[in-house]
């Protein structure tokens, strides 16, 4: 993921398989502007903010971690073992 600062907010390319990318655009194009979202964007945050808030409470008592600057994690494509994993 290609990752920016810009006014607070965390700017970043999100790569999606082809159908799921598809289904994204499809549900915001179809309900986006019933769910108030302004940006295909805005619908990828809130979804993605409601899985964090997930992972914290069912692994870190409810509590956010501590920040990671951008540039820690690894990028790019999975290893073909980390897909072969995902997939079992």
């Amino acid at each position: 993921m290609a990752h920016q600062r810009l006014n607070n907010k965390l700017s970043s390319s999100n790569y999606f398989r082809t159908p799921d990318a598809e289904q994204v655009r499809a549900a915001y194009d179809a309900v986006g502007h019933l769910e108030g979202y302004g940006a295909i964007a805005d619908l990828i945050e809130a979804a993605t903010h409601r899985e964090v808030r997930r992972l914290q409470r069912k692994y870190n008592k409810g509590k956010p971690w501590p920040g990671i600057p951008a540039g820690q994690l690894p990028t790019g494509r999975r290893t073909a073992a980390q897909e072969r994993e995902r997939r079992n």
